[in-house]
């Protein structure tokens, strides 16, 4: 089938015959082939890319793209065909990259601009969106033949150019009311300058009159000068170039002239060279001669000399094997031997390891479950003396029988030594009570335990420095005696 595509058409022809793809304004389509007509034309797509300037402003740029494939370059229509063949050129597919490819690289570019910058740089900003969305057209074939960005558009909740603009009138009226003042101001003094500046202006101009005319004669020369400078800059230029000239092409002379030489050298040479290779394949040849020769004189003697050494070496090779084969024997079963003591050996102490381990294992958990005993007692402790730590200290010294320990101790102490003892009464132990006597007595021995307590905590309290808790009582700042 003959196919023709139209002036802003191609066809993209694929299939039998054809490597990778084949563009064509007409052509025959054969059995095996098959072919996409695909439109080069420019289309618009518009756009309001939404981007942030470096202080974090959002602002909606909206913009005008009209894009198509470059027509002038093949390799970009190659790319363009195989991008368009499975969509239409104004299918989302096609307008969803190129959307991608605008939007990521203008928000790159601004998110790197403050908001002045895009503001007032619109020019430089355009350009630089432009060469940086062409670069990543290039990929799909597709060339920006005209853009044009719109004025920036603030995004709802966020008024800078609102803003801006009200600035901006502001700024603007009251700079009116500053010129009117100014343009009265003027318009008074102005009149009286004005008288004077005549004046002033005339006799100026008389003065740079004459100081131009001197100025211009003075140019005259100097462009005289520049001139003759100027020639004579060019004429000693042209002797440079000249000289120059000469030289190199002595420098070639000299070239070629080595170049000669050491061609006639190397020629000489080369002959030498082939002379010396020729005679000695003669000599080769020769010694060759002379070694066939000898080998037919010598090789049969050589041969049974060999054939005898050779089996007298196998049959001592032989018996070695066999000698060395029982002594490995021997060294296999005693190795079998010992790896099986070894073995046993192992066992043993494996079990007994096991069995010491299992031990200390059991007596870490007895260890364990005593100390978990105890603390359930020390905080059962605590708690029914109200969470109190120095109650529970005292407690576990009394059940501990520490007191005692202390008194030990310090009888000790002072055995041998006359002490200075103080002892406490009553006053009255010598006393007899009639009719309720029995009871009497057994107060008083009452009586005489709770005296004795206070100079037992006193002494505690000089060797310890410890005080009684607060429910057995307190002690007084004064001696008792």
């Amino acid at each position: 089938m003959y196919r023709v595509a139209s002036p802003s058409e191609f066809l993209a022809i694929t299939g039998v015959g054809i490597e990778d793809i084949k563009l064509a304004k007409k052509g025959w389509i054969l059995p095996g082939q098959s072919c996409t007509i695909f439109d080069v034309s420019p289309v618009n797509y518009t756009f309001e890319v939404q981007a942030m300037s470096a202080e974090k402003l959002p602002f909606v740029l909206p913009a005008v793209f009209t894009i198509g494939p470059r027509v002038d370059d093949e390799q970009s229509l190659f790319k363009y065909a195989k991008l368009i063949s499975r969509h239409d050129k104004l299918s989302s597919h096609v307008k969803e990259l190129v959307q991608g490819i605008i939007e990521g690289e203008t928000r790159v570019l601004v998110a790197s601009m403050t908001m002045e910058e895009v503001f007032k740089g619109a020019k430089e900003f355009k350009q630089e969106v432009f060469e940086k969305v062409q670069l990543e057209l290039n990929q799909f074939g597709l060339l920006i033949y005209n853009a044009n960005v719109k004025q920036l558009v603030d995004v709802r909740g966020h008024e800078y150019f609102s803003y801006l603009g009200q600035k901006t009138q502001m700024e603007a009226a009251n700079q009116a009311r500053v010129d009117v003042a100014e343009a009265k101001m003027k318009g008074e003094v102005g009149s009286k300058q004005r008288e004077g500046q005549t004046l002033q202006n005339a006799a100026k101009i008389d003065a740079q009159t004459k100081i131009f005319a001197t100025q211009r004669q003075g140019d005259g020369k100097k462009e005289e000068i520049k001139v003759k400078t100027e020639v004579k800059i060019y004429e000693n230029h042209r002797e440079a170039e000249v000289a120059e000239a000469n030289a190199d092409l002595a420098k070639k002379k000299a070239g070629w002239t080595r170049e000669a030489q050491v061609a006639e050298v190397e020629a000489a040479k080369a002959v030498s060279l082939r002379d010396a290779e020729l005679q000695r394949e003669v000599e080769r040849m020769n010694a060759l001669t002379r070694i066939e020769k000898l080998k037919a004189e010598f090789l049969s003697k050589a041969s049974v000399d060999y054939e005898t050494k050779v089996q007298e070496a196998n049959w001592e090779l032989y018996k070695n094997q066999k000698a060395a084969e029982a002594i490995l024997y021997e060294k296999e079963k005693e190795a079998d031997a010992q790896k099986a003591t070894a073995d046993a050996t192992f066992y043993a102490r494996k079990q007994a390891a096991d069995g010491e381990l299992y031990a200390k294992q059991k007596e870490a958990e007895g260890l364990v479950a005593l100390a978990q005993a105890q603390g359930v007692y020390l905080r059962t402790v605590l708690d029914a003396l109200g969470g109190e730590y120095a109650a529970l200290r005292d407690y576990l010294m009394i059940n501990g029988g520490m007191f005692q320990e202390i008194a030990k101790i310090n009888a000790g102490a002072v055995h041998g030594l006359q002490p200075k003892i103080s002892i406490w009464t009553n006053g009255n132990s010598g006393e007899a009570h009639d009719g309720a006597g029995g009871g009497g007595n057994a107060m008083k021995e009452v009586a005489g335990v709770y005296k004795m307590l206070p100079p037992l905590f006193k002494t505690v309290q000089e060797q310890t420095g410890m005080l009684p808790p607060p429910w057995m009582g307190t002690l007084t700042d004064s001696n008792v005696n």
